[in-house]
């Protein structure tokens, strides 16, 4: 997907973030967009900005973990633009525990947004792109679906889910004309670690500020230059997407070190 102009992208976690930041520049590149988050709100509030500069945005309040409502969301989306060229399955969220202490309806919530919301959303759209014979799906996982980190059980859990389920679905549809890539961000400068759910960190403690604290120092990434990478990768169809000179690092040390690496890691932590 060389040119971007004129094709309707859709952006799950539109409201902040990674999401947010990339509605505008798909905006720039001259697309349609329609946005889904599940605080309409700021979403809304997102749109009238991309509005005023010219672009055809539409909104919807969207949970992704429910399945029926993912379904009707590609449904009014398809009726209210004509159609979708660009999937980006964005909308997630942490816990920080413990495997031993992590509690399974924590593990359940995590899973429904982070995983099955990027199943919902590659399914939902996948029939009318392969009907189309072209268009594009980026999910995203993590650096941490490339490496794991102790209290992070959950979140490696369903980033590493996303990033098999997205190397499946691309060799699947790799000869139908719709190009997949999987996302992995390193340390990019959201709310994601004040807005998880958090119990107890990587270093032990349960001090909630100072674990963001902590992640707000290691972030070198903002979600603009995340964004800038995304829409570059997409233009070259690129199947893996790193994002950030620490998840390039990371990549590598886990491709030289796959057993050995957690100890690196850990005295890189320490040090920090």
């Amino acid at each position: 997907m060389h040119s971007l102009s004129g094709k309707v992208a859709v952006i799950t976690g539109a409201a902040s973030g990674i999401g947010q930041a990339l509605a505008t520049r798909l905006a720039a590149e001259g697309c349609q967009l329609a946005l889904a988050d599940i605080d309409l709100a700021q979403l809304e509030r997102n749109a009238e900005a991309l509005r005023g500069s010219g672009a055809r945005v539409s909104c919807h309040a969207l949970d992704v973990a429910e399945r029926a409502a993912v379904y009707a969301f590609a449904d009014r989306v398809l009726a209210e633009h004509g159609g979708a060229d660009l999937i980006v399955n964005n909308a997630g969220v942490a816990v920080s525990q413990t495997i031993e202490a992590l509690d399974y309806d924590d593990f359940e919530w995590l899973m429904n947004i982070n995983f099955w919301g990027v199943v919902h959303g590659s399914k939902a759209f996948l029939p009318h792109l392969l009907k189309q014979g072209s268009g594009h799906i980026v999910n995203l996982s993590s650096i941490f679906g490339i490496i794991s980190l102790p209290t992070q059980g959950a979140y490696n859990a369903s980033k590493f889910a996303v990033r098999g389920f997205t190397e499946a679905l691309r060799q699947e549809v790799a000869c139908r004309g719709v190009a997949v890539s999987c996302v992995h961000p390193g340390g990019i400068k959201t709310n994601i670690a004040r807005s998880a759910r958090f119990y107890r960190g990587i270093d032990g403690s349960q001090d909630a500020e100072r674990a963001a604290h902590n992640f707000d120092k290691l972030a070198r990434t903002s979600a603009a230059q995340a964004a800038e990478a995304i829409v570059a990768g997409i233009k070259a169809s690129q199947p893996r997407i790193l994002i950030g000179s620490d998840a390039r690092f990371l990549d590598r040390v886990q491709r030289l070190l796959p057993a050995a690496y957690p100890r690196l890691l850990a005295k890189l932590l320490h040090k920090k």
